[in-house]
C-alpha cells in the first residue's frame, strides 16, 4: 500500500467535505464555498492535493470548458479523471475539484487566464494548453497583451511541461515561447482584432493568405507547425491525417477538438484514439442543449466577448428564425459592456430580435444602431416565450447560467 501524507489527507478531506456542503446549499461545484474553506483552512491545500497526478491544464480566452471537456473525454479512455465541468476555474474551484478526487486520479483542468501563474507553477502540470487571447471583462483584464506577458513568465518556470498553444495566435505565440516544450497547433484565428501590434516590438503584423502572419518589424512569426486543423482533419508535419467526427457544431470546436487531441498525446493517448473518444460530446455544461420553454423550442449557446460572437454567427440557424440575446454585467462577465460595440450585430437584420437579461437596456441601444428589428423583454424565460415557435437563445456567461438554473426550477 502506498503512503499518503497526512497533509494530503487533510487536504483532500477539506476538499471534500467542504465540496459536499457546497452541494448542500445549492453550490453543486463547490467552487465558492469548499475551495475558500479548504484555502482558509491550509493555504498551501492545492500544492498538497497536486501530488503525483498527471495533470492538463486548458486556459484561453474562448473555449476553455468546451476543450476542457473534450480532453477530459480523450484522457478518460485510459482511466479515471476529475475536472471542474462545470467551469470552476479559479484557485478555489480547483481545489475543490482536486478534493473531491483520490489520490493520483488524472486530472484535467480549465484555469482563468490570469491564474495560469498562480496555478501552474504548483500543480506542475505534464501539459499546458494555450487557446487564445482577446479581450474579455475589460474591467478586470484590461489590456490583453498584460495577459501573455503572464503567461510568458509562467511558462518559463516549467521544464517539465509540455504546452500546447494555438500557433495562429500572436498573442499565444509570445506567451508561449520561453517554453522548453511546445506543440504548435494551427487550429485558426477568426478574430483578429486583438493581434494587430507584434507582443515582442509592437510593430503590426502581416496576415497571409493561408493564415499564417509575420511580424513587419522583427523577426517574430507563425512557428513551423506540429498540427494543423484542415476542415475536418488534423494533420500532422510529415502529413499523416486523423478525422475529427465530432457531433459539436461549428468551426470553432473543431478548434477546441483539434488542440484537446494534441494535448491528449502528452496524457499518453494516441491521436485516433482521442478523437473517437471526443466523437459522441454532444453539449458541454449546457451549450448546444435544445430545450422546450412552453410552446418554444429554444437552443442554447454562449458567447461572452466578441471573438466569442465572431464565432458564433456562423452557428446560428438561417433567417428568419429569431434570437434572443441575454446579456449580464456582473463580475462574472465584467461590468463594462462596452465590448457589445466591436460585435457586429449588423448581421442579424433579417431576423427578429429579442434583447433580454440584466443589461437589455444596453443590447437594445446596440441592436438600434446595427438597424435590427427588435424588443426589449428583461425577464429571460418571458423573452423566450416572446420569441416565437423555435429561437436560438445567446447569453453572455451568467444570463446563461441564470437561464439554466430558471429552466431546471420550471421543470
Amino acid at each position: 500500500m502506498v503512503a499518503i501524507p497526512i497533509r494530503t489527507r487533510v487536504a483532500t478531506s477539506l476538499g471534500s467535505l467542504a465540496s459536499a456542503a457546497s452541494r448542500r446549499l445549492g453550490r453543486g461545484d463547490g467552487s465558492v464555498i469548499g475551495g475558500r474553506v479548504a484555502l482558509a483552512v491550509d493555504p498551501g491545500a492545492l500544492a498538497a492535493l497536486a501530488g503525483d497526478r498527471a495533470t492538463a491544464l486548458v486556459s484561453g480566452t474562448n473555449g476553455k470548458t468546451t476543450t476542457t471537456r473534450l480532453l477530459a473525454d480523450a484522457v478518460r479512455s485510459r482511466g479515471p479523471v476529475v475536472t471542474n465541468a462545470t467551469g470552476a476555474n479559479l484557485p478555489s474551484g480547483i481545489v475543490s475539484t482536486l478534493g473531491a478526487a483520490g489520490p493520483g486520479t488524472a486530472a484535467v483542468l480549465e484555469v482563468d487566464e490570469r491564474y495560469v501563474p498562480r496555478v501552474a507553477p504548483v500543480l506542475r502540470p505534464a501539459t499546458l494548453v494555450l487557446l487564445n487571447l482577446s479581450r474579455d471583462q475589460l474591467d478586470r483584464y484590461g489590456e490583453v497583451r498584460s495577459v501573455s506577458d503572464l503567461w510568458r513568465r509562467a511558462v518559463a518556470e516549467l521544464p517539465a511541461t509540455r504546452v500546447v498553444a494555438n500557433a495562429d495566435d500572436p498573442l499565444v505565440v509570445w506567451g508561449a515561447g520561453t517554453a522548453a516544450a511546445v506543440t504548435w497547433v494551427g487550429a485558426g484565428l477568426e478574430w483578429r482584432e486583438d493581434a494587430v501590434g507584434c507582443p515582442s516590438c509592437s510593430g503590426p503584423i502581416r496576415w497571409d493568405d493561408d493564415g499564417s502572419w509575420h511580424c513587419a518589424s522583427c523577426s517574430s512569426r507563425r512557428p513551423p507547425l506540429d498540427v494543423r486543423l484542415e476542415g475536418d482533419d488534423l494533420v500532422l508535419a510529415d502529413g499523416s491525417r486523423t478525422t475529427l467526427a465530432l457531433a459539436l457544431p461549428g468551426r470553432a470546436n473543431r478548434a477546441n477538438a483539434a488542440m484537446a487531441a494534441a494535448a491528449a498525446v502528452p496524457m499518453g493517448v494516441a491521436l485516433a484514439d482521442a478523437a473517437a473518444a471526443m466523437a459522441d460530446t454532444t453539449e458541454v455544461a449546457g451549450r448546444y442543449r435544445t430545450v422546450q420553454v412552453g410552446q418554444t423550442t429554444a437552443r442554447l449557446l454562449l458567447a461572452k466577448n466578441p471573438a466569442g460572437w465572431q464565432e458564433l454567427f456562423d452557428l446560428l440557424r438561417p433567417a428568419p428564425l429569431p434570437v434572443v440575446v441575454c446579456i449580464n454585467a456582473r463580475d462574472a462577465d465584467g461590468r463594462d459592456t462596452s465590448w457589445l460595440w466591436d460585435v457586429p450585430f449588423e448581421r442579424l437584420r433579417e431576423r427578429p430580435v429579442v434583447a433580454s437579461g440584466e443589461r437589455c437596456h444596453d443590447i437594445g441601444v446596440r441592436l438600434q444602431y446595427a438597424d435590427v428589428d427588435h424588443t426589449v423583454e428583461p425577464d429571460l424565460l418571458d423573452s423566450v416565450r416572446a420569441a416565437g415557435r423555435e429561437v436560438d437563445v445567446v447569453a453572455n456567461y451568467t444570463a446563461f447560467q441564470a437561464l439554466r438554473a430558471r429552466l431546471g426550477r420550471a421543470a
